[in-house]
């Protein structure tokens, strides 16, 4: 009856005076039998210690080691377009002057962001981190991006109307075009650069990120920043096209004071967690869905590598019995 009572009372959700009609009981046995069901493990009420965004943000700066990060309850629509609010706060805090350079990535969260609004910073240079794409989707749109953060700045954008992968001949050719040499050499002043975290080619159809077939085939790629490929522990992969692309190299962007990667998707966790270690982001935008992925991602993580490391020390005691032995 113990466990009867508690499960009318609990999941059928019935009142004690209920139970104690159906089973021809008092009100009074009802409740006892509830006390000792609780008393004995039968029924366990727990209330969960829910994290909350500024908690998910701490542990997110030093889970991948970052410079900051800002956190934002993941909404029931429109996820992309609500991380335009914290990355406002974080260009502010950035005490961008006139003359300060912004460089712009590609991407669905960079494009969504910047179309929701940036704050009016006047006289701020943006600059595209990348060539352009033969490709009509609008999250590859750079230049327009640039053109739209300028705007909204109050600034001047310094746009790259050459393709992102040239052959190796037509690359020198455009990088002695004065308009974009002048555009490119603002990649070694930039104060902060915004970007985009890409997935895995394995989860992304080809047509969504317009992989060449060389990228296709990195198939141990956690995700790419302005297709530059790392895998989970931030380690490059290398690819055909790596040396003739017209975008900020990884060492640029290494050397930028602020890079800011932006992304809301679970599925990104592997790559924001690569991205993070390569050290081609210093500071990550999201949302609460995405960081508690990416929180259980590094956690099973650190898990695997401590049952590793507990077995170690078993196996060499054990090898150095056996040599023992003989």
């Amino acid at each position: 009856m113990l466990h009867t009572v508690a499960k009318l009372h609990y999941l059928e959700e019935m009142s004690q005076v209920d139970i104690a009609r159906q089973l021809g009981v008092s009100t009074a046995t009802i409740s006892r039998l509830l006390q000792r069901a609780r008393a004995e493990g039968i029924v366990r009420i727990e209330v969960l210690d829910l994290a909350t965004p500024e908690d998910i943000t701490r542990q997110l700066i030093d889970g991948l080691k970052l410079r900051d990060a800002a956190v934002v309850e993941t909404p029931a629509a429109g996820t992309l377009a609500a991380l335009a609010a914290p990355l406002g706060g974080l260009l502010r805090q950035a005490q961008l002057v006139a003359g300060s350079v912004v460089a712009i990535g590609w991407g669905r969260a960079v494009r969504e962001v910047i179309r929701a609004g940036l704050p009016r910073i006047p006289g701020v240079l943006t600059v595209a981190a990348t060539g352009g794409m033969q490709q009509h989707a609008a999250h590859f749109q750079v230049n327009e991006f640039v053109r739209l953060a300028a705007e909204e700045f109050g600034g001047a954008p310094h746009f790259i109307h050459a393709p992102y992968l040239p052959s190796t001949e037509l690359r020198d050719v455009f990088l002695r075009d004065v308009a974009i040499r002048d555009a490119v050499a603002l990649w070694e002043k930039t104060d902060i650069a915004i970007v985009g975290i890409g997935l895995p080619h394995a989860i992304n159809a080809p047509e969504a990120s317009a992989a060449t077939p060389s990228e296709q085939a990195l198939v141990h790629a956690a995700g790419d920043v302005l297709r530059h490929y790392f895998d989970v522990e931030g380690q490059p992969i290398a690819w055909e096209g790596e040396s003739r692309m017209i975008a900020m190299s990884p060492a640029q962007l290494r050397a930028v004071p602020q890079v800011i990667g932006l992304a809301a998707s679970p599925e990104k966790a592997t790559a924001i967690i690569g991205a993070a270690r390569a050290g081609l982001i210093n500071t990550l935008v999201t949302d609460t869905k995405t960081a508690q992925a990416i929180l259980a991602t590094l956690a099973q993580r650190q898990d695997r590598q401590d049952i590793g490391g507990g077995m170690e020390p078993a196996a060499k005691t054990s090898c150095v019995a056996e040599r023992r032995g003989q």
